[in-house]
């Protein structure tokens, strides 16, 4: 990628960003037009490519743009000061929810780069996906109450098997051709919490607290 691209206004460079975001999203990675891309960013095919090397270059910096908003918006003061396993789950699930829904074309895009397995670009999704989910883990959950879990359960794992029920259930809705809708798999998604919080919890701590009046 050409440092130039950082020199550009912040409105520019959003507009790029947002323009490609969209295509991105409404497309499969290799029908995606670079053509159209420039045309809703307001710049010429030849000044995006002067910027961006290539489509695939283009593609990861706005995944990865996205990655970085979403653990900005998300990891906030509050995020940082939750110990509870389960609710700092539920926190960062509601704060992506809200964050997704303020802008369709970052839903289109992140469901088409997470789920999508035949893309172009699924391989350099994935390689990067797998280095960052144990740091991140780390980072994030750094500060959670351990003493909590029964003896012998590992809280990572509880996490890795959770997304894996997240994957399956997004693979199921693409496979039945359903829509998929946001707020009820959020909804899903904590009725599995409860469900773990009692299986993996000593049994003071199996009541979900946070919903008490």
């Amino acid at each position: 990628m050409n440092d130039k691209f950082y020199t550009l206004s912040e409105e520019k460079q959003l507009r790029i960003i947002n323009a490609a975001m969209e295509v991105f999203g409404k497309n499969e990675y290799k029908k995606a037009s670079t053509d159209l891309i420039a045309v809703k960013a307001g710049i010429s095919k030849g000044l995006l490519f002067y910027y961006f090397h290539n489509k695939k270059e283009l593609y990861l910096y706005v995944y990865n743009y996205l990655m970085e908003i979403m653990k900005e918006k998300i990891a906030d003061t509050h995020f940082l000061e939750i110990t509870d396993f389960f609710e700092l789950l539920k926190y960062a699930g509601t704060g992506k929810v809200k964050m997704l829904e303020k802008n369709p074309y970052i839903m289109e895009f992140a469901m088409r780069a997470f789920y999508s397995e035949q893309e172009a670009v699924s391989d350099a999704l994935k390689t990067m996906n797998t280095a960052q989910e144990e740091a991140l883990y780390q980072m994030y959950f750094r500060n959670i109450d351990t003493d909590k879990f029964q003896s012998g359960i590992e809280p990572f794992k509880i996490y890795k098997m959770l997304r894996w029920m997240g994957d399956g259930y997004i693979h199921d809705i693409q496979m039945s051709g359903k829509t998929f809708n946001i707020d009820a798999m959020l909804e899903e998604f904590n009725s599995w919490m409860d469900m773990m919080r009692y299986l993996v919890y000593k049994k003071e701590y199996q009541v979900d607290h946070t919903d008490s009046t």
